[in-house]
């Protein structure tokens, strides 16, 4: 089976690796290497690297939309292509050449969380479940008909770098699955009248409101790790929070409720603040950061 494989971040690698040691990969497209950190070095993405030590041709177009890219992909003419993460939208010119499809690896319960961000919208919003789907591609943004699914259990401290783990490698057990079957697959059109959209994670959600609940307040910093972290203000300058517990202490939203250890207030709860970074400082653990700053019971932060 001639297979081409589209991804681009390491969401993508464990689906490219277990696809090519069972069945092989004639190539990869991924997206074109950028700058990356504040020195701005120029960076391949983590499936080029996966594919460059397996000697896989690696493609990069700016777009699939060119001519240039319809007739490469006509002329490898591939049984099948597998997408994860890639990041571009592939045209139905595309999507028509292989024999069996494009078939998507997609880390929700579609048709929720259609879109760009979901394992994140996914914690931020507190769910106690989300999965993988596989899916054969149509036109729409994750919109075509459902292969494949299954569910995974949200941990209360589960950050979405931890769900994020979980749903990569679970999705590259359930590609295996559903390409050892091609020959026989049925599917499931979504149920258009459940659709959401997970919008791509930016700066603009990052800061914190203490009169939310201390579950969604934690929900909200487990859901923001590793990027692009969640935000408030302690004396005016801006605070970075990695990561957080839900604490049973009462107490008046966006208060220091205590120091040792350091616990804030929200309309319900508090939560117990366990990794910080204040601007111009190192990520460092509440302890030391109360200890340097001195902050005292009752001072209010946020706002």
């Amino acid at each position: 089976m001639k297979i081409i494989y589209m991804g681009t971040p390491d969401f993508a690698v464990p689906a490219l690796k277990k696809i090519d040691d069972t069945f092989g990969v004639c190539c990869v497209f991924t997206q074109p290497d950028k700058k990356v950190g504040r020195k701005q070095i120029i960076t391949p993405p983590c499936v080029k690297i996966e594919a460059q030590k397996r000697n896989i041709r690696v493609y990069q177009p700016d777009t699939l939309k060119s001519d240039d890219v319809y007739e490469l992909i006509k002329d490898i003419s591939p049984d099948v292509v597998v997408v994860a993460a890639y990041g571009k939208i592939v045209p139905k010119r595309i999507l028509d050449i292989p024999k069996y499809g494009c078939i998507n690896i997609h880390a929700s319960l579609l048709p929720k969380y259609r879109g760009a961000a979901p394992i994140q919208w996914s914690v931020i919003n507190g769910d106690e479940y989300t999965g993988v789907t596989i899916m054969k591609m149509g036109e729409g943004i994750d919109t075509g008909d459902i292969i494949k699914q299954e569910k995974v259990k949200i941990g209360i401290n589960d950050t979405a770098e931890d769900v994020f783990e979980k749903l990569s490698m679970l999705g590259s057990d359930m590609i295996l699955d559903v390409l050892s079957d091609i020959e026989n697959l049925s599917f499931t059109p979504q149920d258009e009248s459940m659709a959401t959209y997970a919008k791509m994670m930016d700066r603009s959600i990052c800061d914190l409101d203490f009169t939310q609940s201390a579950y969604m307040v934690h929900k909200k910093i487990c859901g923001l790790y590793s990027w692009p972290i969640a935000q408030t203000k302690i004396r005016s300058k801006r605070v970075k929070i990695y990561r957080s517990e839900i604490s049973t202490m009462e107490g008046e939203p966006g208060t220091v409720l205590s120091v040792d250890p350091l616990v804030i207030g929200c309309s319900q709860g508090s939560v117990r603040i366990l990794e910080l970074q204040i601007e111009g400082k190192k990520r460092m653990d509440a302890g030391s950061f109360v200890l340097g700053h001195k902050i005292e019971v009752n001072e209010k932060i946020g706002g």
